[in-house]
C-alpha cells in the first residue's frame, strides 16, 4: 500500500470503528506506539500488534465515546502523516465526561505503520 493508501484507510477505519481490524492490515509486527503520558498505568510506549491492540483494548473497556470529529489524513513527504481526532466521551467507571483532542503522527516504512506518536492539547 503507498502512504496516502495507509492514511486514508486507517481515516476510514477510525470513522467506521474498526480501527481494531486495522491493525493486523496496516501495522508492521514490531510496531511502536508512544503516548504523550502514561495511559492507565501502561506506561508510554507499546511494543507490538499485541501490545498496541490491548491499548485499544483498555480505552474500550474504560471509555464510551460519544461524539467526535476526526480531521485529515495530512501526508508529510513520503513516510508520515498526521490526523487530527476531536472527541467526547464518558468514563465508564465514574461516569464524568470529557472532551480531548490529539493529533496523532504515523511513520510508514515498507508499506505498513511501524510507528505512532500522539500529541494532546
Amino acid at each position: 500500500m503507498t502512504l496516502n493508501e495507509i492514511a486514508q484507510e486507517l481515516v476510514a477505519g477510525c470513522r467506521e470503528d474498526r480501527a481494531r481490524a486495522n491493525l493486523q492490515k496496516l501495522y508492521a509486527p514490531d510496531a511502536v506506539s508512544v503516548e504523550a503520558m502514561d495511559m492507565g498505568g501502561m506506561g508510554r510506549e507499546t511494543h507490538g500488534l499485541a501490545g498496541i491492540d490491548g491499548k485499544h483494548q483498555w480505552w474500550d473497556d474504560n471509555h464510551t465515546v460519544t461524539g467526535g470529529k476526526i480531521d485529515g489524513p495530512f501526508l508529510h513527504g513520503d513516510d508520515r502523516f498526521a490526523v487530527v481526532f476531536a472527541m467526547q466521551g464518558k468514563n465508564k467507571s465514574d461516569g464524568k465526561t470529557f472532551d480531548m483532542t490529539e493529533v496523532g503522527v504515523y511513520h510508514v516504512k515498507s508499506g505498513k505503520i511501524v510507528r505512532e506518536e500522539f500529541f494532546y492539547s
